[in-house]
């Protein structure tokens, strides 16, 4: 104390008490800066509470509570949503778009509602129906024209049906058939060709109608005109509607939303069908989950990339419009999606595991030191740290130094990020929760429950899970006794019930009694797992199950969610059948790892040639094989040889399902002989 005393009190400044005020300074900053802990909404230890028939909910839900229908007393269909949204916004802006170079555009609430009473006024003068019989197709990639069309169909309690750009022409043909589609809108001169084909071929006899969002010329016209179809231009539909207007009919929470084709990995699409009340049922269990700590405003921006077609964009859009926020649409070019984040700065960032990975794969190859990886790694730790305790935030001294840009690479101002369609690495979720100073959420769901069922909870910091049921449905797990999962263990196939959860398979009642139960059960065919504290892990995946010859049970999307995180492996197929004991897989390696990877053997080459290269495919292998001993996996669970191949798997290619998904028949036969070599090696 007297050294301290006189250190103080000293007439001149010694090099101690400006290091002593320094420290202070320090402090206080940190102190000053550093935001209060996020509050969770419910007992983080205690998550979910059992139910009758061995099912759980969320705590938030207490004993006499109804599953959640909707958010806002005043928005229970997707129409009422988005008037909400223009109410609270105060006609702000909505929907954004920009061309290469320039700023975003925005068309305001009430143009966005005006254009699609014109467009559905349109469609209603060439004699459609105002009422959920009358379906109309949607064929384009993401753009402000998709969501007008949209609201077209909900103004006029129309049903949407959205055609993706990679299904094929075959399942074109069968959709249009399967959902009687007579008008389908495209944005392009090509999709509409696409269409034209099919009709000159006598395939789609229904189609009577393509509305065109690009401009085209006469010779569009006059091929359609020769197979019965009208081609028009989705201005000129608007125009014809706005001079005869019709007052809107607005639908009914029970009524069809939307028909939502899912590609599958064989066969023909199914056509999921989804109420107003399915999606705002959705769209509201995540705002409730949310609380108070990220609920959506007005001020908010979202991008659009992940593809329309799919729940997952439509239930983020439907938070966004209920809240008045905005949503801006990226170029077209996945190539341009950063140059589209940094010009656009959204707050709230939709994401797949996919491209998490890579964000995740730049950073840590941007260490090439040793000395920079220790400090990479030691920053890391320190801002984890923070976000176990509920401090979310990017302004510590760690992201002035290390972390700013990566998230200046996102446009610095995304504060909430949801991921979902895939499973998530829990070292990348974790890396990433530490460096991009926002909060992270890992949603699981599928098609068939309206894109979600659970969700992490604000303040959980965990990983290696999917969170808990939302506030609109309620899970279970049941036996699955040919895999030794039971319910009693808790253990099981996830099977979900709730108003989230569809009505069923487009004209497909075979399938829809393999996915409902006749007590309305959705059969996920996912296995899942009931952790202490009462989240949900997902843990294996009851179809594309297969015995080897010895009659072992081989789960392979399971052991490739513990391959893919091998630091040289980018993507994994791993394959095996009846006839043989062991399996096998291809790996596409990622580039830049693989670089670093094979000079470490002392390897150098091209892509192809290292692929090719004996010593790096054993090092590659042993690689893997030690990540399958650390994660548990069985003796016969592990590859015993590999492929390396030099290209990605992709939707365009099309061994990737749209929501990138693998396609494993296609997989399986489009590397039939590698596959052949591999065994007879």
């Amino acid at each position: 104390m007297e050294v301290l005393f006189q250190m103080l009190f000293s007439p001149l400044p010694t090099p101690a008490i400006i290091s002593l005020f320094v420290v202070a300074a320090a402090t206080l900053f940190y102190l000053n800066t550093r935001p209060a802990p996020i509050r969770p909404p419910a007992d983080l230890e205690c998550q979910t509470v059992g139910i009758k028939d061995g099912a759980r909910k969320i705590a938030l839900l207490k004993d006499n509570n109804n599953l959640l229908a909707y958010y806002y007393g005043d928005a229970k269909t997707i129409y009422e949503v988005f008037q909400r949204g223009m109410r609270v916004s105060g006609n702000g802006p909505c929907l954004g778009s920009r061309k290469a170079g320039r700023p975003y555009q925005w068309l305001r609430y009430k143009q966005v509602s005006d254009r699609a009473e014109h467009l559905g006024s349109g469609l209603l003068q060439r004699g459609l129906k105002a009422n959920p019989n009358t379906f109309i197709g949607i064929f384009a990639q993401n753009r402000p024209e998709w969501i007008i069309s949209e609201l077209a169909c909900y103004t006029y309690s129309m049903v949407a049906v959205p055609l993706y750009d990679t299904l094929g022409p075959e399942a074109l043909v069968f959709i249009i058939d399967q959902a009687d589609i007579s008008t389908v809108l495209c944005d392009t001169r090509e999709k509409a060709e696409a269409l034209l084909q099919n009709c000159e071929k006598g395939q789609t006899p229904v189609l009577k109608t393509v509305i065109v969002m690009d401009p085209f010329d006469t010779d569009l016209v006059q091929r359609g005109t020769k197979c019965g179809v009208d081609v028009l231009s989705m201005q000129d539909v608007e125009a014809s509607g706005k001079s005869d207007l019709q007052k809107p009919v607005p639908p009914k929470p029970e009524d069809l939303s939307i028909v939502c084709f899912t590609s599958g990995t064989t066969g023909n699409p199914k056509g999921a069908m989804l109420t107003h009340e399915n999606v705002v049922a959705d769209a509201a269990g995540v705002i409730q989950t949310f609380e108070t700590s990220v609920v959506p405003n007005t001020e908010d921006v979202s991008i659009s990339f992940l593809p329309l077609a799919h729940m997952f964009e439509r239930v983020v859009q439907t938070v966004m419009y209920g809240a008045g926020a905005r949503v801006g649409f990226f170029q077209g070019d996945i190539r341009l999606l950063p140059d589209d984040m940094k010009t656009l700065q959204p707050t709230i960032f939709p994401v797949v595991p996919r491209l998490l990975n890579r964000i995740y794969d730049k950073v840590q190859s941007g260490a090439v030191s040793p000395f920079k990886k220790w400090l990479l790694n030691f920053a890391v730790e320190r801002k984890l740290a923070e976000v176990r305790e509920g401090i979310v935030r990017n302004n510590s001294i760690w992201d002035k130094l290390i972390f700013h840009k990566v998230q200046e690479s996102l446009g610095g101002r995304v504060r909430v990020m949801v991921t979902g369609a895939a499973p998530i690495s829990p070292s990348v979720l974790d890396f990433l929760r530490a460096s991009l100073g926002c909060q992270i959420f890992e949603a699981y769901g599928q098609t068939e429950c309206t894109a979600g069922c659970t969700f992490t909870m604000p303040g959980d910091a965990t990983s290696g899970h999917v969170g808990v049921p939302l506030p609109c449905n309620v899970v279970k797990l049941v036996d699955v006794e040919e895999m030794n999962y039971f319910a009693s263990n808790g253990e099981g196939e996830v099977c979900i019930k709730g108003t989230n959860v569809f009505k069923g398979y487009l004209k497909d009642p075979e399938k829809t009694a393999e996915a409902l139960d006749k007590d309305g059960w959705l059969h996920t065919g996912d296995i899942g797992k009931w952790l202490k504290t009462g989240v949900l892990k997902v843990i294996d995946r009851k179809k594309n199950i297969f015995k080897l010859a010895q009659g072992e049970y081989i789960a392979p999307e399971k052991i490739e969610n513990v391959y893919v995180r091998s630091a040289p492996v980018a993507q994994v197929f791993v394959h095996g059948d009846s006839l043989q004991a062991f399996l096998v897989a291809v790996v596409v390696p990622d580039p830049e790892v693989l670089l670093r990877f094979a000079q470490n053997l002392g390897c150098q080459g091209s892509m192809e040639e290292l692929c090719s290269n004996k010593e790096v495919k054993k090092a590659v292998l042993s690689d893997m094989i030690n990540l399958g001993k650390e994660a548990g996996l069985k003796s016969f669970e592990q590859v015993k040889a590999v492929y390396l191949h030099p290209d990605q798997f992709t939707i365009d290619n099309g061994l990737l399902t749209p929501t990138l998904k693998a396609k494993r028949a296609e997989l399986k036969a489009f590397f039939r002989m590698q596959i052949e070599q591999l065994y007879a090696q």
